[in-house]
């Protein structure tokens, strides 16, 4: 368990030994460099650090300045903390002369500590300012998007974000209760989404769905998951390992189809007369689908949603037509 810069506020990081065991930080890999694409309160970091050799260096990302207040108290020389979206690995790795990592996690989603902060208005269940910026030093706010936003816009968001089948009824409502008076709280939104979904999903807030919808559209979290799956698969060195960590379905298909993509080849018609230098290699090899165990999600109901993706990125083999690796 990591403790966030708000001293109230715990944080169990979701499969931290199974993800730092995907990582595979043995042998001459323990000297290597490897990237915490998500901070958080610096659970998965914090263990990669005792595993790693006194060489290796690991490079964390994460939008939120509490988590960078959280990541500057370890003063360790290995380590570096960068304010920004892990969707600019590419550049922040550039900035710094590295060419290739060893191996990259992500762990998508937000953290208990912006979860249980009524003030960062996550959170339908605690009243709070409507914000819902992971970066709360730019970008627009929930509030001031709902106060603009067309019917249109709102329904397809909600719609796409969270899969509500009632979205075109909560954007109706919203848009006629911000006519009467200003939404600026979490539990405005709530009782707005309450009024109007008809049909309850069985243990789960009417408010759940949209709360989400309306978050990953604020932070831009799957344009940001879309980038950063093509910078992890171009910054990992062959033989690296890309591990990712996703808690919705969005985010998991995303995730699965890229995975897919490089490792699943199309295989042309046997009777062409192509050279074997020429047929399509995968590029990925697909290691592992994991899940939380039983006894974690026991200890940690917010883990129940997650699942871990491993890849290993595969290098090119040299071929006797090839006549080399290329």
């Amino acid at each position: 368990m990591t403790i966030s810069a708000v001293p109230e506020f715990q944080h169990r990081t979701v499969l931290l030994d199974e993800a730092v065991d995907a990582l595979d930080l043995t042998g001459p890999r323990a000297d290597g460099i490897y990237i915490d694409g998500t901070f958080g309160r610096g659970g998965h970091s914090r263990l990669i650090l005792s595993r790693l050799g006194a060489a290796a260096r690991l490079i964390a990302f994460d939008k939120d300045p509490q988590a960078i207040a959280t990541a500057e108290q370890i003063a360790d020389p290995r380590f570096q903390i960068v304010h920004d979206s892990f969707a600019t690995m590419a550049d922040a790795l550039a900035e710094r002369g590295i060419g290739k990592v060893d191996g990259i996690l992500l762990d998508l989603g937000i953290s208990s500590p912006q979860v249980d902060d009524a003030a960062r208005g996550f959170s339908f269940r605690n009243d709070g300012p409507l914000d819902m910026r992971m970066d709360t030093t730019r970008g627009q706010s929930a509030a001031e998007w709902v106060a603009t936003e067309t019917v249109e816009n709102l329904e397809k968001v909600i719609k796409e974000y969270g899969e509500e089948r009632f979205a075109f009824q909560i954007a109706k409502a919203i848009v006629a209760r911000r006519a009467v008076e200003p939404i600026s709280s979490t539990r405005q939104l709530a009782a707005i989404v309450a009024g109007a979904v008809k049909t309850r999903e069985k243990g789960k807030d009417p408010a759940t769905r949209t709360f989400q919808a309306i978050r990953i559209h604020i932070n831009k979290e799957l344009e940001d998951l879309e980038a950063g799956l093509t910078h992890a698969y171009d910054c990992v060195a062959p033989g690296g390992i890309l591990a990712i960590i996703s808690f919705h379905s969005l985010e998991d298909r995303m995730v699965k189809r890229f995975f897919a993509s490089k490792a699943n080849v199309p295989q042309p018609d046997r009777r062409l007369p192509i050279r074997a230098v020429d047929l399509p290699r995968p590029e990925l090899k697909l290691l592992a689908k994991i899940k939380p165990s039983d006894a974690e999600v026991d200890a940690n109901p917010r883990a129940r949603s997650a699942v871990m993706r491993v890849a290993r990125r595969l290098p090119y083999v040299a071929t006797a037509a090839a006549g080399g690796a290329r």
